[in-house]
């Protein structure tokens, strides 16, 4: 008898649970290995999870798809965030506020990851890189395309352009890294000085809305 696409058998229905506890055994691995930061290869995390190699290439096909995996597990409810307000400053401000906790949370994961992406560059520049697929980020602009949505036809798309890729600059590790490093600060501090520039690039690109 044919099964239809809704039903499974129970030998079927048994292999996908086995899948998705094995997928999230390596996923949860791999979380708990770029949380202790380091950048792990796909074998690094067959090996910590116990399971063999071929079968972690078949979940993660390269270390960019793991990473990014990982990624976005730490982002979590970031990738999720949406604003019913109509005023793009206030959208602007709570999408860096709910953000940044998360963030500095999975600290050492996005630091992974940053490292990763500052390993590839330099392999590329020296043409060692090999078949190895990129590695890249990039949820930032979604996030604050649509944070900023509100001032769409009120500034020259140029202007509104040129605002997401000024906040893109506070959204992110890179801010924390520049705060506690550079300055030896705090998380707290971090988010003081990341809202505090956020509202001074708004309020530049809500004057040059009235402006127009």
């Amino acid at each position: 008898m044919a099964v239809s696409n809704q039903e499974q058998t129970p030998v079927e229905a048994e292999e996908r649970g086995a899948r998705a506890r094995t997928a999230r055994l390596m996923l949860d691995t791999a979380v708990q290995l770029m949380q202790g930061g380091i950048v792990p290869s796909v074998s690094d995390v067959a090996e910590a999870a116990g399971v063999s190699r071929a079968t972690a290439y078949r979940y993660f096909p390269s270390q960019a798809a793991l990473v990014q995996a990982v990624v976005d597990e730490a982002l979590g409810p970031i990738l999720d965030w949406k604003s019913a307000s109509v005023e793009a400053t206030e959208r602007v401000g709570d999408l860096l506020s709910s953000s940044l906790p998360r963030i500095d949370a999975f600290e050492a994961t996005f630091r992974a990851a940053l490292k990763l992406s500052l390993d590839q560059w330099a392999q590329r520049q020296a043409g060692t890189q090999g078949s190895e697929p990129q590695f890249t980020r990039g949820h930032r602009i979604d996030l604050l395309r649509d944070a900023v949505a509100p001032l769409r036809g009120r500034i020259p798309e140029a202007g509104l352009d040129r605002l997401g890729k000024a906040l893109s600059l506070l959204f992110g590790i890179e801010a924390l890294i520049v705060i506690k490093d550079i300055w030896g600060g705090s998380a707290e501090e971090a988010r003081e000085v990341v809202l505090w520039a956020a509202n001074a690039l708004m309020a530049a690109a809500e004057a040059e809305a009235d402006k127009s």
